[in-house]
């Protein structure tokens, strides 16, 4: 069939058009594409074909008030593959597996990753050195060592609840690790470059680095050398008495600066996976609640000495009890302290005195001063783990409870809420919020960056009666039931706390939480401490427990702190119905002859070193008073000359 001339023209014409709409889409196309994806698209290129090697910052350090080390990092092997240079990926794995004790299968999936390098072996990061030497000497092709880094302790276990530790990406878990994990991190840096498929590095790429930014360097308000006065005062406690567990707190009370804090069962950071959970995350001196005893006296004593309702001198009778809406409120002294004045109330702990200064204040007075100091609420110390304590429902408090609360029975507390309010009762009136971290610097410049500066929650009571509640306190160690806790040439206030445990609501018989609480100098406090042991297997008295680790402690940190020693505090009174001794003045024995020595001070407490006929040295230096129990070390040699 013939076509005719006007019908090719026609199709000539239409497939014309259909070429022009095509070429113009695809004209349009190819704009689009180069003109308004193509950055997009170059982009996404440049991802597929980029390598990036990332480089970890350092962590920053934890240092102590004075710049101590506490936590700091140190360089370990890691384990790192190339994929591409493995000859043999099965028996490589096979060997890596035996030497870091894991599957090898895991170890094969880990080094045969589509990666230029990997360096998430299972078991392979932060290597010991053992475990390192062995994987260098099999010189596996494509199996290398880098360095890495891990948080090292160089005090061990000091201070660990307040530390804490990381993990194995270096990242905080516990303690200050974590609460200041962002200031302490840092940021990751890297470089970046294009490659082809085997790592090469393709001509004409070009690099990106990014340099990696350290963590910064973190100061705290602890003192390294009285958290060792604390961390030596644990471990005696622990052997000598054998407790469930044991805590000691020390602060200046003034600040709120936490100066030492630690308990036991305690834990090594760098091996917290050999200790069970409960250990490492409980920080008893802010987790644990109890009822305090008689060192919560001293609240019940500044809100009565604050309202007016007491005069440490007027007079008061103690029989051994008090009957309290039918119900007989003991004192521990179970014949009663017979006529006292209101400052013997406080020296004798005595319970029924307590009751008649809760009585004066009655409960809503006494309760609203009891939660101004802080109880029955978070102190909100920088620290995991912080327990609220508990305190009776105002509706539910009759005459018994009211009672009860007075002298430390009924309520729930934890050790850093006690330390805050005595702090309050005994620095002019203020309760001040503790605190850990005292300040942040650049780690290269060592600027401070941030600093945390001393917070007031409150006035709770006035300067005048916290002058009175120090005195009373100072009455309590030189003359009352804490003179255990007595310094010679120091002031030293303090209480006594004696609870007996309750568990499922119950009280336990014959185990108590003995405490002491101690402070110095009695008339311008620069520390507090506090000390509690857990149903010790011994005398169940804080006075007699507690309050020697205290002035153990605490003597040590004045003369650490350099505070004075004086004599115008209250003289010691000696109890000889406890068998007590006054201390002994210790004599200038030096240059003396060994013969005159032992004739003369045949009586002390002598303990003799060295050899020779003459006293060259001695210690403690003459003038010194020692108590009951304490030594006097000579050392012997030739002949002083002068």
């Amino acid at each position: 069939m013939r076509v005719s001339n006007a019908t090719v023209r026609r199709r000539i014409f239409i497939i014309l058009i259909v070429g022009v709409v095509l070429y113009s889409a695809l004209v349009t196309r190819l704009g689009y594409v180069q003109l308004i994806e193509g950055p997009k698209l170059s982009q996404m290129s440049d991802e597929l074909l980029k390598r990036e090697i990332k480089f970890q910052p350092n962590r920053g350090r934890i240092l102590d008030r004075s710049g101590n080390e506490l936590v700091t990092n140190m360089t370990v092997p890691t384990l790192v593959s190339v994929g591409a240079q493995i000859k043999d990926p099965r028996e490589t794995a096979r060997q890596l597996a035996v030497i870091l004790e894991q599957k090898e299968e895991d170890v094969f999936r880990a080094i045969t990753k589509k990666e230029m390098s990997n360096n998430q072996i299972p078991g392979g990061r932060k290597l010991s050195v053992e475990k390192a030497r062995k994987i260098q000497e099999l010189n596996l092709p494509g199996i290398y060592l880098a360095g890495d880094t891990k948080r090292f302790y160089p005090n061990g276990n000091m201070a660990a609840h307040i530390l804490g530790f990381t993990g194995i990406d270096n990242q905080g878990l516990t303690g200050l690790e974590k609460i200041y994990d962002p200031f302490l991190m840092g940021t990751e840096g890297h470089i970046s470059f294009p490659s082809d498929a085997k790592g090469r590095v393709l001509p004409g790429g070009t690099e990106d680095y990014v340099a990696p930014v350290n963590g910064m360097d973190m100061y705290l308000t602890l003192d390294s050398t009285i958290q060792s006065f604390i961390e030596r005062e644990l471990d005696q406690a622990v052997v000598a008495y054998q407790p469930d567990d044991v805590l000691a707190i020390a602060m200046n009370p003034k600040t709120g600066e936490i100066l030492g804090m630690g308990s036991r069962p305690t834990f090594q950071p760098d091996a917290y996976r050999d200790y069970p959970s409960e250990v490492y995350n409980r920080n008893l001196p802010i987790w644990k609640t109890y009822e305090p005893g008689s060192t919560f006296k001293i609240v019940t004593l500044a809100a009565a000495l604050n309202e007016g309702v007491i005069n440490l001198n007027e007079g008061f009778y103690d029989p051994g009890f008090i009957n309290v809406a039918g119900k007989r409120l003991r004192c521990w002294k179970r014949q009663g302290h017979g006529q006292e004045t209101m400052l013997e109330v406080v020296e004798n702990s005595c319970n029924p005195g307590f009751v008649t200064m809760g009585q004066r204040l009655q409960k809503e007075r006494l309760f609203d001063y009891i939660k101004k100091f802080g109880f029955g609420q978070k102190t909100g110390i920088d620290l995991i783990g912080e327990e609220n304590g508990l305190l009776f429902n105002l509706n539910k408090v009759g005459p018994v409870e009211l009672g009860t609360t007075s002298f430390g029975q009924g309520v729930s507390v934890t050790p850093i809420q006690q330390m805050a309010a005595v702090s309050a009762a005994i620095n002019g009136g203020k309760l001040m919020k503790p605190f850990v971290a005292k300040e942040w610097r650049d780690s290269v410049t060592h600027d401070v960056v941030a600093r945390t500066l001393p917070t007031e929650v409150r006035q709770v009571i006035t300067e005048e009666t916290s002058a009175k509640v120090r005195h009373a306190l100072e009455s309590v160690v030189a003359q009352g039931t804490g003179n255990k806790a007595y310094i010679e040439g120091y002031r030293v206030g303090g209480k006594t706390g004696t609870a007996q445990k309750v568990k499922n609501g119950r009280y336990v018989d014959g185990e108590y939480i003995v405490s002491f609480i101690g402070f110095a100098p009695a008339d311008d406090p620069q520390i507090v401490v506090y000390f509690a042991v857990d149903n010790p297997k011994a005398l169940a008295f804080g006075g007699l427990i507690a309050a020697p680790s205290v002035k153990s402690i605490m003597e040590s940190s004045l003369q650490h702190l350099n505070v004075s020693k004086r004599k115008d505090g209250i003289p010691k009174e000696i109890n000889k119905a406890l068998g007590e001794r006054a201390p002994i003045e210790v004599p200038n024995m030096v240059g003396q002859s060994m013969r005159d020595v032992v004739t003369t001070y045949d009586t002390l407490p002598l303990v003799v070193s060295g050899k020779g006929q003459y006293v060259i040295q001695q210690s403690p230096a003459p003038g010194v008073k020692i108590d009951e129990g304490g030594k006097i070390r000579i050392y012997l040699g030739d002949k002083l000359t002068n």
